[in-house]
């Protein structure tokens, strides 16, 4: 099925149920910048009060049965937050993600797409539930992930030997250096244009983005992403 259809699949299970009140969707898909077979999809699913052991099964079972069928190949994703919760910027929330359910905040990031650009499929539209988020709330949240995990990241230079990992910092230093400097949200497409390396690298992150086959040297990539991490989250925990 299409990400329409596996939104809409997901949906209309929660509707059925009697612990979610709203879905919202995030991320590329809610600013037009969904690339089929590429882009993940990104919510976030509110809960009328905790997310119990009984929940938790249930949106399992959910998330399994999807991905089997009507999700399969969408890389679904979904953020279960307690509405007690949403203030909360340091709780851990359930999260389905890539075919196993973790524990993750509800980053500031997710907050401002929501707000900026997200809309509901489920009940209430997100920007009138969750606060306004002003252009130093985007920086503030820019600054928190390249200080956090991306900084942490930096510091293990052999993780970046993974394509998956060195293409994603990439794009992601990009978007934390325009947020941080603008207080606007940049889709990945955009971020490409700003990534800081060689036009081999553009061209190899532009060619991945429209869904093509291609390989870059594992080793070089990695240096080249690696330093642009390292010289970026140095910069952002001095902003």
């Amino acid at each position: 099925m299409d990400a329409a259809g596996a939104v809409s699949a997901l949906s209309d299970r929660l509707a059925a149920t009697d612990w979610a009140s709203d879905l919202w969707v995030a991320g590329s898909w809610a600013s037009g910048d969904h690339v089929p077979g590429v882009s993940d999809l990104d919510l976030v699913a509110v809960v009328r009060g905790p997310v119990t052991p009984v929940v938790t099964t249930a949106l399992r079972e959910i998330h399994e049965e999807l991905d089997r069928g009507s999700a399969a190949g969408t890389d679904l994703g979904c953020v279960y937050v307690d509405e007690a919760l949403l203030g909360n910027r340091e709780a851990l929330h359930p999260t389905w993600t890539h075919g196993v359910l973790v524990e993750r905040i509800l980053s500031g990031v997710t907050r401002a797409e929501l707000v900026r650009h997200g809309y509901a499929v489920l009940g209430r539209p997100p920007a009138t539930v969750l606060a306004a988020v002003s252009d130093d709330d985007v920086r503030a949240a820019a600054r928190a992930e390249l200080t956090g995990y991306w900084a942490m990241a930096s510091r293990r230079p052999h993780w970046w030997l993974d394509p998956v990992l060195a293409e994603l910092g990439l794009t992601s230093m990009a978007r934390g250096r325009h947020e941080l400097a603008t207080g606007q949200l940049l889709t990945k497409t955009a971020a490409i244009e700003h990534v800081d390396g060689p036009d081999w690298v553009v061209e190899h992150l532009r060619r991945r983005r429209r869904g093509e086959e291609v390989r870059a040297p594992r080793v070089a990539l990695a240096w080249v992403a690696w330093r642009d991490a390292r010289r970026t989250t140095r910069a952002a925990r001095l902003s």
